[in-house]
């Protein structure tokens, strides 16, 4: 395929993220840079390690976060970071202050009416998909059908790609000891008829493991992971909205034209007037770093961008106004230091919980002193 028919030099270039990556197509365009000088790749998290630091010979990179190899980038030199929340980038997307000329999706085969479904993500890809030039779609017959908000139809692409091969799989495994400790002190604050927001990482997915015995939970997130997979098979979880599938092959078969599980934009799951309508909302996130009064480092540790400011602050906020809502943050515990190594993503004025395997600190309605002395009884 000759990408240059399609993508124009100094064009703007955005693709699904993570499990959603169409490898096949970013493997051509990073072939075929020096066609297309000047276009500017926006990524999200970057499991396939596809793109690489002498990519940037031709092309500008860019990313909302150092998560994966984008770590490798930003250590390159090679990746500027838009520190934006999640809750403003399908706006900043259809104002162009992130370029979206061109698309790259990755998409499932169609159904039997011709809708080709998003398949693993939907998220920042629908204004993208609104707002775009172009369309290219990697169709590639292990990606599931699902219930993504958007469906495109064959006229909707401008080039179509046929593939086979796995989609990129969560590179992290079961959770370990540590994390199984930190999720038993945060299973207690997850009431009965919650619902639940979970963050990337393996302790928001930890968490999921611990609330066999809860009733009537709903999600409400970002992504979703395959510790949901066992509660929604048992009842327990009963739908689950979200704007990305970040897991493995058990997830992505678990959601295969499931209407429980249904996949929406930013626009929709990062809203805060949808997100004021949800009571008894659980935000359920982690962090590089907290210090002793609350404030959290979700971004750098050790000189290495590798996190992100993401949706971490809309779901936090969005939960310490729910009616019977709590934010938590769970870490280990040499984690909780005096003073931050990066830039504060979550203010303290927005602490809830923080959770170690150590304990739990309620923050909510402390004084300084008082957080100092909860927080280092977790330690």
């Amino acid at each position: 395929m000759d990408l240059a028919q399609w993508i124009r030099p100094g064009d703007g270039v955005v693709f699904g993220q993570a499990c959603a990556e169409p490898q096949t197509l970013v493997e051509a365009l990073v072939a075929q840079r020096a066609a297309v000088p000047g276009a500017t790749l926006f990524m999200g998290v970057n499991w396939s390690g596809i793109v690489k630091p002498q990519h940037a010979d031709h092309l500008r990179l860019t990313a909302y976060c150092g998560s994966g190899h984008n770590r490798a980038l930003a250590d390159a030199g090679v990746l500027d970071i838009h520190p934006h929340p999640y809750s403003q980038l399908a706006a900043l997307i259809r104002s162009r202050r992130i370029r979206a000329d061109v698309v790259l999706v990755q998409v499932s085969p169609p159904n039997s009416q011709g809708e080709y479904s998003l398949g693993l993500a939907a998220e920042y890809l629908v204004p993208a998909l609104e707002s775009c030039r172009v369309v290219i779609g990697e169709v590639n017959d292990q990606v599931p059908w699902t219930y993504s908000e958007k469906r495109l139809r064959k006229e909707d692409f401008s080039l179509l790609v046929e593939s086979s091969r796995p989609p990129v799989a969560l590179p992290y495994g079961p959770p370990g000891d540590l994390e199984k400790a930190i999720a038993r002190n945060a299973a207690p604050f997850v009431s009965e008829g919650a619902t639940l927001e979970t963050g990337l990482g393996a302790l928001p997915d930890a968490v999921l493991g611990m609330l066999g015995d809860r009733r009537r939970l709903a999600i409400h997130s970002g992504s979703l992971g395959d510790g949901a997979v066992e509660l929604m098979q048992r009842g327990i979880v009963a739908t689950a909205e979200c704007g990305v599938l970040m897991g493995t092959r058990r997830l992505f078969e678990h959601a295969r034209e499931n209407p429980a599980v249904r996949l929406r934009s930013t626009e929709f799951t990062h809203n805060p007037r949808v997100l004021a309508g949800i009571e008894r909302f659980v935000a359920i996130n982690s962090a590089v770093e907290v210090d002793l009064t609350g404030q959290v480092n979700a971004e750098v540790a050790k000189g290495s961008y590798l996190g992100a400011v993401g949706g971490a602050l809309d779901f936090i906020r969005a939960a310490n106004q729910s009616d019977g809502g709590v934010s938590l943050m769970l870490l280990p515990a040499a984690r909780i230091v005096e003073k931050l190594q990066g830039p504060v993503a979550t203010p303290r004025s927005e602490a809830g919980i923080v959770v170690t395997e150590r304990g739990a600190a309620d923050l909510r309605g402390c004084t300084l002193r008082e957080r100092t002395a909860r927080m280092s009884a977790i330690t």
